[in-house]
This record gives C-alpha cells, sequence and structure tokens, in this order.
C-alpha cells in the first residue's frame, strides 16, 4: 500500500558547497491578463487619420518633394505611423509600444505646434512667417489647422490620460535630440545645394543663410535646442510623477464589479 504524501513538505536544509537557486522575478505584465481598450483604440486611430489626411493633403496641393522635406510633416507621418500601431495594440490587448518610441513621437510632435504657434505664425516673433502673406483658406487652412493644431494636442491628451508611464529615463532626452540635429544638417545641406533665388531654398525662417548668415543660424538653433532639451527633460520628469490613467480606470472597474461583501477578493 502506498503512503499518502503529506500535504506540507518541509523545507530541505541547505546543502555545503551548492548555492541556492537564483530566484527569478517575472513582470507583472507576463502574468496579468491583457486588457482590450476599444475607446483608446479609437481615439488613437482616429489621431492618426488626421495627421494623414493634413499630410495628403498638403502633398496634393503642393510640390511632394518640396512638402515631404518640412519638418511639420515628417513629424505627423511619425504619428500616423505610430499611433495607428498603437491602436492596433489596444484593440488587441497587445504589450504598447515602448515609451522611448511613443516619448520621442510626443517630443517631435510638441516642436511643431510650439514652434508653429510661438513663432512661425507669431507676427511679433522674428521668425514670422505671417506678415505680408494673405490668409490660408480653403483646403490649406485645413491642412495646417490638422498639422500643426490638432495633432499636437491630440497626442499630448493620449499622453496625459491613455498612455501609462514608461518610466523615461533623462537619458532619452538627449537621444530625441538626435533627429532634430540630423534635420538641422539636411536644412542646411540641401539650401547650399540649391541655387540663390530658389523658391523655399531655406525651409524655415531660422535656419535662412541668406537672412542670417551660418553664424547667426548655428546661434538661432542653439537656443532652440536648449529649449527643445528642456521640454525633453520636462516631459520625463512629469512621467515620473504623473498618475497611471489606465490603473485608475482597471481599479474603478474592478470596484464596480465586485460585490460589497467580498472585502478581501477583488
Amino acid at each position: 500500500m502506498i503512503t499518502p504524501m503529506p500535504r506540507d513538505i518541509p523545507d530541505l536544509p541547505a546543502i555545503p558547497g551548492i548555492s541556492p537557486p537564483i530566484v527569478s522575478f517575472v513582470p507583472a505584465t507576463a502574468v496579468v491578463t491583457p486588457t482590450r481598450r476599444p475607446f483608446t483604440a479609437v481615439f488613437r486611430l482616429l489621431v492618426a487619420l488626421a495627421a494623414a489626411a493634413g499630410v495628403a493633403i498638403d502633398v496634393k496641393l503642393g510640390s511632394p518633394v518640396r512638402v515631404l522635406s518640412y519638418f511639420t510633416i515628417q513629424t505627423n507621418l511619425l504619428v500616423a505611423v505610430v499611433f495607428a500601431a498603437s491602436a492596433r495594440r489596444a484593440w488587441s490587448a497587445r504589450r504598447p509600444l515602448p515609451g522611448v518610441l511613443t516619448g520621442g513621437t510626443l517630443i517631435y510632435i510638441s516642436i511643431t505646434g510650439l514652434v508653429y504657434h510661438l513663432l512661425l505664425a507669431n507676427e511679433s516673433s522674428p521668425f514670422s512667417m505671417t506678415g505680408g502673406v494673405d490668409t490660408l483658406s480653403g483646403w490649406h487652412a485645413v491642412a495646417n489647422h490638422l498639422l500643426h493644431t490638432v495633432t499636437p494636442i491630440a497626442v499630448v491628451i493620449d499622453w496625459l490620460l491613455l498612455t501609462r508611464p514608461a518610466p523615461l529615463a533623462f537619458r532619452n532626452a538627449v537621444t530625441w535630440l538626435l533627429y532634430p540635429l540630423a534635420y538641422l544638417v539636411f536644412c542646411l545641406v540641401r539650401g547650399a545645394a540649391m541655387s540663390p533665388g530658389s523658391a523655399a531654398r531655406y525651409l524655415y525662417p531660422f535656419v535662412d543663410v541668406d537672412r542670417h548668415g551660418y553664424t547667426g543660424v548655428l546661434g538661432n538653433t542653439a537656443i532652440l535646442g536648449v529649449a527643445f532639451y528642456a521640454l525633453a527633460l520636462l516631459i520625463v520628469a512629469v512621467d515620473h510623477v504623473r498618475p497611471d490613467p489606465v490603473r485608475r480606470r482597471v481599479r474603478g472597474l474592478e470596484n464596480r464589479i465586485s460585490s460589497p461583501g467580498t472585502s478581501g477578493l477583488k
């Protein structure tokens, strides 16, 4: 007759000369059941469509090569791709995209909106592009509003209300500056390769070598670079202290589902 196995088996003593096994910690995301987020998916899909629509309208109305050279267009294309992928992951209950990617997207589209509204569309700014230019109308106005206002605000809303903290690292702030730096080099090389007097030889007033010279352009971009770096540091700092909007909603849902009589189980 087989002796029944006891329910409580005491721990065996450590064997001399043999190190104890290494305890491996499993991340919570590997054991927690993924949750579909249809509202988040729909919102992000709308943001992606808005960015793509603004780019498509601008490309249709202008020269595709020149239009695609603008920082605004490139950052909105990034928003369209990243938010379409994020929408798919939220709909299918998959892990979110890396925080470095979504944080970089937030930084770049924020730069687009801030530079436009504070410098380019501000008549009191030394880099204003509105002086002497007729007000945009029709599809030009629609595209301009989508690219410079709608998508930047929508991306910030998504980050604050629908995105979990990564958390981001302060070293990411330096990494995110590589793209604006590469874009500056692109603008200067492009302008130098074009003949003087060409239309839109320099895409933005603060990188116009004919107007400011290389010394002035480097000074302008250095000031903007410091501002961009400060913005990146601010976003990283806020990401470390802001509440988790997803966890708060999940807890609220659990509290509504749980019975009042079950105090220990959630």
